[in-house]
């Protein structure tokens, strides 16, 4: 299956942590809209044949867009790719653009998931990031979708935001798990270097992330998440049964998709390719017809590297018959001493000729990942 990712560059504020492409200066937003739509039409070859499973609106605030203007973009996806009969569209929301009326628009023009940015349902620990929500907010909007008939509902949320000891984070499970939310994304708390927290850590007016606070506070994740029947398909994600995201795990599993916007990436097994991450030039290339893109040609091991990097983050692992019969690509053969210190260790497993991280071995996945990859 193959997936569409529009990239809407607006935000009504800048998060502290956030180093996604975005402005806060939205006097262009209809142009830009225009100018995506434009895209995807310069664009509808990229995919192939292959038929379009799951539209995906992130950001930025896909939320700040109208329903006419999220409308505008459906409808030029469905003029232009051969979509399936029951697509998976998701918009990645912040709950103070939910109100019921907004949530109304939404589910009329098509939308059936929504990704919310709650982080947070400590008011303080808001404040610190500088979200533009509450936490009263966040449950309202979460009821509200449901009303509206929009029941898949994925809620992110941050560990690893300084504390004295695990309550807050405790207590933001317990509030989440009230909702029943279908799926939870939840991420650690990084400093990077171009946000308001890089430029404070450097000042010194904050401390770098305590790494075996934020591991602790992961651990409590899982335990808690698994004990309410969430299961962890992927390091940072976690759904009840069959609730998986479809758009991410296509990702995860190298399959094709088209990305469309300013800083939005594609792949279509060949190649990626990488728009650049400027607003004003985007919309000038797209409007003399050209897509303003960096070409990334991969070679043979990337492609084995790639799938290796993503492949062991979830709960399919990495398919070591796929590996021989794709990328002509022998694991087993390659790193059979390594591969049998992870096993003796309890990072990872070994069945049906699959590779597997353990719960323990995840906290360590990309470094295995690197220890794997073909050179």
């Amino acid at each position: 299956m193959a997936g569409v990712y529009l990239h809407i560059p607006f935000c009504k504020q800048a998060c502290h942590y956030c180093d996604f492409h975005f402005s806060t200066n939205t006097s262009s937003q209809k142009r830009m809209v225009n100018a995506i739509s434009q895209e995807l039409i310069l664009q509808k070859d990229y995919l192939g044949n292959d038929k379009v499973e799951t539209i995906y609106f992130g950001g930025g605030t896909p939320s700040l867009l109208s329903a006419e203007e999220l409308r505008h973009l459906l409808e030029t996806i469905n003029n232009n790719f051969e979509i399936s009969s029951s697509p998976e569209i998701t918009l990645e929301a912040n709950p103070d653009d939910l109100n019921f009326q907004k949530l109304r628009n939404l589910a009329k023009v098509g939308i059936n998931r929504l990704s919310i940015g709650i982080q947070s349902f400590n008011n303080e620990q808001l404040s610190y990031l500088n979200r533009a929500h509450n936490s009263q907010e966040a449950k309202d909007c979460v009821g509200n979708a449901r009303e509206v008939g929009i029941d898949n509902i994925s809620i992110d949320l941050i560990y690893g935001i300084p504390s004295n000891n695990h309550d807050n984070w405790n207590n933001n499970l317990a509030q989440a798990l009230a909702l029943h939310p279908t799926h939870i994304s939840s991420y650690c708390l990084t400093i990077e270097n171009k946000t308001a927290f890089g430029s404070w850590l450097k000042k010194g007016k904050i401390q770098p992330i305590n790494e075996e606070y934020a591991a602790q506070q992961f651990e409590i994740l899982l335990s808690t998440l698994d004990d309410n029947g969430y299961e962890q398909y992927e390091i940072s994600n976690f759904s009840l049964p069959d609730q998986h995201s479809k758009h991410n795990s296509n990702y995860w599993k190298h399959e094709k998709y088209l990305g469309v916007g300013p800083s939005a990436h594609s792949y279509n097994e060949i190649n990626r390719q990488f728009n650049i991450s400027n607003n004003a030039k985007y919309m000038d290339a797209i409007e003399q017809s050209e897509v303003p893109f960096n070409l990334d040609e991969l070679a043979h091991k990337d492609h084995i590297n790639e799938y290796l990097l993503t492949s062991l983050r979830t709960k399919w692992g990495v398919d070591l018959n796929k590996l021989k019969e794709k990328y002509q690509a022998d694991l087993l053969n390659a790193n059979q001493g390594y591969i049998q210190d992870l096993l003796n260790k309890g990072l990872a497993s070994s069945n049906n000729n699959t590779l597997i991280l353990t719960n323990k071995g995840k906290l360590f996945a990309d470094k295995i990942a690197s220890d794997l990859f073909f050179m």
